[in-house]
């Protein structure tokens, strides 16, 4: 972002004869005025280039999405071009940048729980995209789930997670009836999906991409250590809009064998079946306020 500058020519004209002492007076009112016109735009300038200089990470995040996100929406992927200046802003982004200490990490309130508590740090949310912060206990989970027409950039801040993502398979059909072992398929809603990413991650590492079809659209964290992870999401959910969140279990295809579906057996651990699966009741989600620097939202 930049702001250009006319500079005021003050290179006067040679003049044939001289002037009056009023043109004199007039003249050098005038030079007077052109030349603190300059030196207040001159001024402006740099004062700008300054802020320039001394945008914060965290505000120079927001601009940045606000400009890759100003046209999209639902399917609507960013341009190679401007994917590639998000995701290099998200690089950049360390832990104090957000009011973030990894020594002290944040966390919520110890309740005895099956699964631990995760918090969220809201930064941003409008119709185009949204930011915020999850910070997770050692242990912590935030389950399979999908992100409908979206692209999501997810950046890992500190601590070691596991994350494992699947794509669909759309090409393959997957006649659930003459499932083998049903003994886990309890409803409708079941689909063959491919695994994109089963690996541990830990900070500082590249910030990960997925798509509204690829890259690993239905994803789970698993906090090897406390960690944070920095979210973007273009466009955020909606239940107004028909994007919802959907929560899955994945079974092994491994264990099951389905007419249609024809691999090499070694293949088959890299696919699973995803079955659809109400919101899991020992999921806990506590809001936090934000402590980092001040988002200026324009």
């Amino acid at each position: 972002m930049g702001i250009g500058t006319t500079l005021v020519d003050l290179k006067g004209k040679e003049l044939s004869e001289l002037p009056s002492v009023a043109d004199n007076s007039k003249n050098n009112s005038n030079t007077h005025s052109n030349s603190v016109a300059s030196t207040t735009k001159n001024n402006n300038s740099k004062k700008n280039r300054r802020r320039q200089k001394k945008m914060l990470p965290v505000q120079k995040l927001y601009d940045t999405c606000k400009d890759v996100f100003a046209f999209g929406g639902p399917g609507i992927v960013p341009s190679p071009e401007k994917i590639e200046r998000l995701r290099s802003v998200l690089d950049d982004i360390k832990p104090e940048d957000v009011g973030l200490n990894p020594d002290k990490p944040y966390v919520g309130k110890s309740v005895a729980r099956r699964t631990p508590a995760i918090t969220y740090l809201h930064l941003h949310e409008c119709d185009k995209f949204s930011m915020g912060i999850f910070c997770l206990p050692p242990n912590g989970v935030i389950p399979l789930h999908n992100h409908p027409g979206m692209t999501v950039f997810s950046k890992l801040l500190f601590g070691t997670m596991h994350i494992k993502s699947y794509d669909w398979v759309d090409d393959v059909p997957c006649n659930t009836s003459s499932i083998t072992n049903p003994s886990e398929i309890q409803h409708a809603g079941v689909q063959l999906a491919k695994v994109k990413v089963d690996s541990d991650f830990t900070a500082p590492c590249n910030t990960s991409i997925l798509y509204p079809a690829d890259g690993g659209n239905m994803h789970c964290f698993t906090a090897v250590t406390a960690c944070a992870v920095l979210d973007v999401l273009g466009p955020p959910y909606s239940d107004v809009d028909g994007r919802h969140c959907t929560y899955y279990l994945d079974i092994p295809f491994t264990e099951f064998s389905a007419d249609g579906v024809s691999m090499p057996e070694e293949e088959k651990q890299g696919y699973a079946l995803l079955q659809e699966r109400e919101k899991p009741e020992d999921l806990v989600v506590d809001g936090a306020p934000y402590r980092g620097p001040v988002i200026v939202k324009k």
